[in-house]
């Protein structure tokens, strides 16, 4: 079989016409290939011998090693791939029409109460205001670089729970993509789609705080425009950003949490609060209300909870 000239077609189609992440798109060709080697192993010489059975036998022998979600995007991706190759006219059937998604549970996200996001900040926000009255000792440099560190986590931090923007997207902001005097950024979501997102006077302070006291000493020629830096002045990495929240989560002494948990925890308490679902899908960048309706699974829950605790006859 022509695996990887036709995985790479297939990519280059998802990219152009999807537009799918680069992250999907990495994901996609991994779970392409593995396939096409599992039907090779199989004695499989061409495209048009694959059958729905060499399909199912692939998924039979991946299942253990991997969780039902990975295994349904797995699906996914080989999926689209055979229905790209039947479009395209490289096979004369899709076997993998009928191939099945296996199911996932359906578990609610795990979300941070609302006092427990409030701890969250204010330990990372005071954190950073003892950094900028640090005691001096150490290298003058030194101490500038971990006081300009700390104002960008605290910035990070703010924004991450007063937007709910994913991980990346927060990332891959740019300077221009800020509007401080709306209170608002544009941010690029997936599919390359762009919304706006609005933030408050907290979230707006820690970031000013950042651009103007912390920005400047890890700034280099590789900046360029993004607004979130490392250590060593590009643009931040998502593993050092996501480390940085499970510190800071640590510090406060409040369940460890990812980013993706803070967006939860977000959502949730916007909807606590009294937000319109729609808005709300519309904030997160959700294309399917139906996944916007999961937060109020999660405030039907808590409700429960308090409930259980505060009636007397519960």
């Amino acid at each position: 079989m022509e695996c990887d000239r036709l995985r790479r077609m297939f990519l280059e189609y998802m990219r152009a016409n999807k537009g799918l992440s680069a992250n999907t798109l990495r994901a996609y060709g991994s779970d392409v290939a593995q396939c096409l080697s599992f039907l090779g192993t199989r004695g499989v010489a061409t495209m048009d011998d694959v059958g729905l059975g060499d399909l199912r036998a692939w998924l039979a022998d991946d299942f253990p090693d991997h969780s039902r979600t990975t295994m349904a995007r797995k699906t996914v991706a080989v999926r689209s791939f055979f229905a790209w190759a039947h479009d395209h006219g490289v096979i004369g059937s899709d076997p993998a029409a009928s191939l099945m998604t296996p199911k996932t549970a359906r578990t609610l996200p795990r979300v941070l109460t609302q006092s427990q996001a409030a701890r969250l900040m204010d330990s990372v926000d005071a954190h950073a205001e003892r950094a900028m009255d640090g005691d001096g000792h150490g290298p003058a440099g030194a101490e500038r670089k971990r006081q300009a560190m700390a104002l960008r986590d605290a910035a990070m931090l703010e924004m991450l729970y007063a937007t709910g923007v994913r991980i990346a997207e927060l990332v891959g902001l740019d300077v221009a993509d800020v509007h401080r005097e709306e209170r608002t950024l544009t941010v690029t979501g997936k599919g390359s789609k762009q919304r706006v997102v609005p933030f408050g006077a907290p979230a707006d302070r820690a970031l000013a705080a950042w651009l103007e006291r912390g920005r400047g000493t890890l700034a280099c020629p590789q900046s360029g425009s993004a607004v979130f830096l490392g250590s060593r002045g590009r643009r931040i990495d998502q593993r050092v950003a996501r480390r940085m929240v499970h510190l800071a989560a640590r510090e406060a002494q409040v369940p460890d949490i990812s980013p993706h948990a803070l967006r939860h925890s977000a959502a949730t308490h916007l909807l606590d609060g009294g937000a319109d679902l729609r808005e709300v899908q519309e904030m997160l960048g959700h294309s399917s209300l139906a996944t916007t309706q999961r937060y109020t699974h999660v405030s039907i829950e808590q409700l429960r909870s308090r409930y259980g605790q505060a009636f007397p006859r519960a």
